[in-house]
């Protein structure tokens, strides 16, 4: 990371703290929508850029269901602002924050729009959750891509509290500092990642890996995985995240479970040929109706509401 020190920018001199800031939301997608109507609800001024018209029509209705589900007024919705003109959507925000699908080439494209329509004190956040900060900027300017950060929300994100926020080789300190700042505003727990990576889904892709590799192999069903998880180690995460996990058992024991299991691991660099054998005979998932469980739209929505009543349960104890 960089360091600057934004001379003449009294804005990332203040801890932002009381402040409202113009937010343009870049994409109205499930991601999109999730974050315009946490920043509503917090009572800062946002702007939604969604180009295809009818995503864009149907977006105040969902920002309306997830007032209902949070418990937010609904008169949030009424302050966001709808746009298809990008340049417009741009017109004196302080933040950008982008939520387009994962795709470098558009990503790239798009910041060089965003770096060309905003003012050197706009802060250009992306929401990838693989694709690299330093890869989204490619493209841009040593100026441009300093003001460049990382913004990894998580789904939903108006109910997970973090935010991982991410340097980039270009991000500069004060950046950092700002999209710190405004997470805190808004009521998120934001973690500051020093490398150029998403580590929350390094974290949880590992466990993926593993669990497919033992269904695989025939150690155990799809559903024996997720009972083990959730009825064990799982209960304890919310609480007793690795690290202190660790240190509870003893750095010693730690090093020697290690040593044992760590040969047993899998350690793939490529996805698990079942998921290509899933994904050959039609099952891909809820939304094929098969997977490694079968699912109805029923069922399916019947998970959706557990979740989101579990998440509203744990975030608000």
């Amino acid at each position: 990371m960089h360091d600057h020190d934004w001379a003449g920018n009294d804005y990332f001199r203040r801890d932002g703290i009381g402040m409202t800031h113009l937010i343009a939301v870049i994409g109205a997608g499930l991601m999109g929508s999730g974050i315009a109507q946490l920043l509503a609800a917090k009572g800062q001024s946002v702007v939604i850029y969604e180009p295809f018209d009818e995503v864009r029509k149907a977006t105040p209705a969902r920002i309306h269901e997830i007032c209902d589900i949070v418990g937010d007024d609904t008169a949030c919705v009424d302050e966001i602002t709808f746009c298809s003109d990008l340049e417009a959507a741009l017109d004196g925000v302080d933040f950008v924050i982008e939520a387009v699908p994962e795709k470098p080439d558009l990503k790239q494209a798009l910041f060089a729009e965003l770096a060309q329509f905003t003012t050197d004190d706009t802060i250009l956040c992306t929401n990838s959750s693989v694709i690299p900060v330093t890869k989204v900027a490619a493209q841009l300017s040593d100026q441009a891509a300093g003001r460049t950060v990382g913004t990894h929300f998580w789904n939903p994100p108006y109910l997970i509290p973090l935010v991982e926020v991410i340097e980039g080789e270009r991000t500069v300190s004060a950046t950092v500092e700002a999209a710190m700042n405004l997470m805190k505003l808004v009521g998120k727990e934001p973690v500051q990642v020093r490398k150029d990576m998403v580590v929350g889904n390094r974290l949880q892709h590992a466990l993926w890996r593993e669990a497919v590799s033992l269904v695989a192999e025939g150690a155990i069903d799809a559903s024996g995985i997720d009972t083990v998880v959730t009825k064990s180690f799982g209960l304890r995460l919310p609480v007793l995240g690795p690290m202190m996990n660790a240190d509870l058992v003893s750095i010693e024991l730690t090093q020697d479970v290690h040593r044992e299991v760590f040969p047993q691991l899998c350690s793939d660099s490529e996805p698990s040929s079942i998921l290509q054998e899933m994904l050959d005979r039609g099952a891909g998932g809820m939304k094929s109706g098969e997977g490694f469980y079968s699912w109805t739209s029923e069922s399916g929505a019947a998970l959706h509401a557990r979740l989101a009543q579990h998440l509203l349960e744990v975030t608000r104890k």
